[in-house]
């Protein structure tokens, strides 16, 4: 049977909007159909009728939910195009852009943060199997799908977000937002960035907040100096940074550099988080703005407007809100842009002389950021 991977869902919802009226078992606090009710009644008839809906309608029902997602885009005078994912897709959304899923569409939020909107119809949790209120902030892995007769709108709240869904939708794109995703994807193509283990969101983790060890990594890389990172292999003194880690040729590094003195004598505490101060200071000393025997950090984002790092906008954006790994790649993408102290070369034309990626590369991963700076 064609497309059978999304009509069981349409064709489901339809009947539970039509059932639900008279579904017995139900209470005020919980209109849902009881368990009582899914477990009699619902086996009966309900997955009989669906069933009879997948052998007569497929198509037709298919063509509804294109029909009413089209619809409702030119409702809401948003320009997008219908697209169908035939099966469990991944992507990643920035601050404001609008994920349009109709009648049967699946989506499973998995990093950050995500509200779910709609005007009429209805939005099932399947993961609790209860309906949900327009409003709604949705739980991250927990599958949601939109009723008969309803378009819902997932609309990324946070920085960025990932998700994955299945069937109809629309993606309405903020025009006036930082892609952070975007400056990861061109840190990446420059071997600036790599991401972790995370399955999903291509490792990059920009919805967490950065640890010691990931700044440390970043600093190494901005420096120029992975490679004499890799290959060192002398000693360090913290105790909790294992050998066997992937931070720890880095910290190490860096310590017999005299980049860092670690958290104490003995200790780097790479799982401790970092903050803006802390790495705006790394950027800095990656620059030559700033020393390794500087300890005074209440000034670094003073001193990084002065020094043409980022702008007084971009300060009070990192101070007013959290700093995330979507806040240090947008710091390490724009530095690459910064003027040195010799007041010629930037610091992308620094890591090209060192060899860390060609002018051809850089002007490439540019391409891939269309979004303006903050304010």
């Amino acid at each position: 049977m064609k497309k059978r991977f999304l009509i069981p869902a349409i064709a489901l919802l339809a009947v539970l909007g039509a059932g639900l009226a008279y579904a017995a078992g139900g209470t005020a606090s919980d209109p849902l159909i009881s368990l009582q009710y899914l477990d009699g009644t619902y086996t009966d008839t309900i997955l009989n009728k669906a069933e009879t809906l997948l052998d007569k309608s497929d198509d037709a029902l298919l063509e509804s939910a294109k029909a009413e997602l089209n619809a409702r885009l030119a409702a809401l005078g948003l320009s997008a195009d219908t697209e169908c994912a035939l099966s469990f897709t991944e992507s990643r959304f920035k601050q404001d852009d609008i994920f349009l899923a109709s009648t049967g569409t699946s989506v499973i939020p998995l990093a950050g943060t995500v509200t779910i909107l709609f005007d009429s119809g209805a939005v099932v949790d399947v993961t609790t199997g209860k309906t949900v209120e327009s409003g709604t902030v949705a739980t991250a892995a927990h599958r949601y799908m939109a009723a008969e007769n309803t378009t819902a709108r997932f609309v990324t709240t946070s920085k960025t977000s990932v998700m994955q869904y299945m069937g109809y939708y629309a993606v309405s794109a903020s025009n006036n937002r930082a892609d952070y995703n975007a400056m990861a994807e061109a840190l990446k193509q420059l071997t600036l960035m790599r991401g972790s283990s995370t399955a999903y969101g291509s490792g990059f983790d920009l919805e967490n907040v950065p640890t010691r060890g990931a700044a440390m990594i970043m600093f190494i890389r901005m420096l120029g100096e992975e490679e004499e990172a890799l290959a060192y292999t002398g000693d360090c003194p913290f105790t909790d940074v294992p050998k066997t880690s992937a931070t720890y040729p880095y910290v190490a590094y860096a310590y017999h550099k005299g980049y860092t003195n670690g958290y104490s004598a003995t200790t780097f505490r790479p799982k401790y988080t970092t903050n803006e101060r802390q790495y705006t200071e790394f950027i800095l000393r990656a620059m030559g703005y700033s020393s390794f025997t500087n300890t005074e950090l209440d000034g670094t984002l003073a001193n990084a407007v002065a020094s043409g790092v980022i702008t007084e906008a971009e300060k009070s954006a990192f101070e007013n809100n959290s700093f995330l790994r979507a806040d240090l790649v947008y710091l390490s993408y724009y530095a690459l842009q910064a003027t040195l102290p010799n007041g010629t070369d930037t610091l992308a034309d620094q890591l090209v002389e060192k060899g860390v990626f060609s002018p051809a590369d850089y002007r490439s991963a540019r391409q891939l950021v269309s979004s303006e700076r903050i304010g």
